[in-house]
């Protein structure tokens, strides 16, 4: 077996494919892409997996010429759709230097040096926050699962303190918005536990005042956990944390804020102010692959108490005694996962490699982009705001344009590789919607795809 030996052939291999990192990494602007169906790429790459192996250099010349054009370039410019991701290029290039250092990051006795630097990026993200020297947590996939996994870790706690209380009560609800992360509800039906939603203000937010009249109808004894919003992902809105935490704090719910797309915001001056009282939450989200320029995949998990945590999350069978019995730091303690890269490494090298002020300057820019765009909004007369931009999104609409008018435009832009802008709804009504995070998006870029409304 020549598999995995080190031959003149993978020494070619290795040549070509830091070749074609280096040159993607110079790429400015990176080309938009398309994507392909699935008949054509049948057409393109159908046989490419045989009994005999094409060879290294063969199958780094299909990705290459074949399947990379159909992938769009998530960190263009232009792509203002989801949530993009726009890593630095310390930190994609270090993704290459972890898939080739075979580590595993689920304990510390495997892995404690790359546990350590992630430990380290954890706590910058907790000092923003403004979370206790105590907390911590681990980096997981994304969102989805952050999310499922503090709300494990509040329904174990909840459970254990009902039973010591010997009440009865058995806390199986959460409490959420309408405008709340797809995620919360995915967690639910896998937990089996039922969301109840919290009626928003004027402004679409989640409030103290409509929360603590939610859990009296309810019986807040059925609560174990209430999901605030640090920068929802449609609008980009900040519940009222403050409130929110003060409600919790008076019935003993876990707080949990879900900041997978603004949480990255603690980190600008300029919006800080807005987050008042995530520092009081039992477990908080962020991703670093959306608004904190790592690559895919990549949320931080944190626990004001990461040993409620542990004892909802730590996985027990004899071959793994010598790790549960170490006081060690161990990742797979905080999450439902076990088996893990050590996917904050990245992110932990931009950091060291930039600093955190550069980090503060490039979610400043965007949010000074974003604030240029609400203005191009506001100024022409064909267009106008819907929600005054918290963070980096700003939805609007093109006055007369109905459902397909959008989408036709937003195809044509695809087509036209000018850009990627998906449409939107809110309340039935199709509107269109920047999601600014790459700080390389300039205001020329939102004068162009403005422009093309017209």
């Amino acid at each position: 077996m020549t598999v995995h030996q080190f031959t003149d052939e993978t020494q070619a291999l290795a040549a070509e494919i830091l070749r074609y990192s280096e040159e993607r990494l110079r790429m400015d602007p990176v080309p938009l892409d398309s994507p392909l169906t699935r008949a054509e790429l049948d057409d393109v790459a159908g046989a490419a997996i045989q009994s005999e192996g094409r060879g290294g250099l063969a199958a780094l010349d299909l990705f290459a010429q074949k399947l990379a054009p159909a992938c769009l370039s998530i960190d263009h410019p232009r792509y203002l759709s989801f949530i993009p991701c726009a890593p630095t290029r310390e930190a994609a290039m270090f993704d290459l230097v972890v898939g080739a250092s075979s580590i595993y990051a689920g304990s510390w006795l495997e892995g404690s040096g790359a546990v350590y630097a992630e430990n380290q990026a954890l706590r910058w993200i907790a000092d923003l926050a403004g979370l206790p020297a105590e907390a911590g947590g681990s980096f997981v996939q994304g969102g989805t699962i952050g999310n499922l996994s503090a709300l494990v870790a509040a329904r174990t706690t909840a459970r254990e303190v009902a039973e010591r209380a010997g009440t009865g009560a058995r806390p199986y609800r959460i409490a959420a918005t309408v405008g709340s992360h797809s995620s919360i509800a995915t967690a639910c039906r896998v937990m089996d536990a039922d969301e109840v939603q919290v009626p928003v203000n004027d402004r679409m937010q989640l409030t103290g005042e409509r929360l603590r009249e939610v859990l009296l109808e309810n019986g807040p004894e059925t609560f174990f956990a209430v999901v605030a919003t640090a920068g929802s992902t449609n609008f980009g809105i900040i519940d009222d944390l403050e409130s929110i935490a003060d409600v919790c704090e008076e019935f003993g719910i876990w707080f949990h804020v879900d900041g997978a797309y603004g949480g990255a915001g603690l980190a600008a001056p300029s919006v800080r102010e807005k987050y008042v009282g995530v520092e009081r939450a039992d477990s908080f989200i962020v991703d670093p692959h959306k608004w904190l320029f790592a690559p895919f995949d990549c949320c931080a998990l944190l626990y004001r108490d990461p040993n409620l945590a542990r004892v909802a999350h730590t996985q027990h069978a004899t071959y793994l005694d010598v790790l549960n019995d170490s006081p060690e730091w161990n990742p797979t303690d905080y999450s439902v996962g076990l088996t893990r890269r050590a996917r904050g490494l990245p992110f932990w090298f931009s950091l060291v490699a930039n600093g955190t002020d550069a980090y503060t300057q490039a979610i400043e820019h965007t949010l000074d982009v974003t604030r240029f765009a609400q203005a191009e909004v506001e100024r022409r007369d064909y267009v106008e705001v819907v929600r005054d931009a918290d963070l980096s999104v700003l939805v609007f609409r093109r006055l007369g344009w109905k459902s397909e008018d959008y989408h036709a435009w937003s195809d044509q832009l695809l087509a036209d590789q000018t850009g990627f802008v998906v449409p939107t709804s809110h309340d039935g009504e199709t509107l269109a919607r920047f999601a600014i995070v790459n700080p390389l998006t300039t205001e020329d870029d939102i004068r162009i795809l403005l422009d093309s409304m017209a």
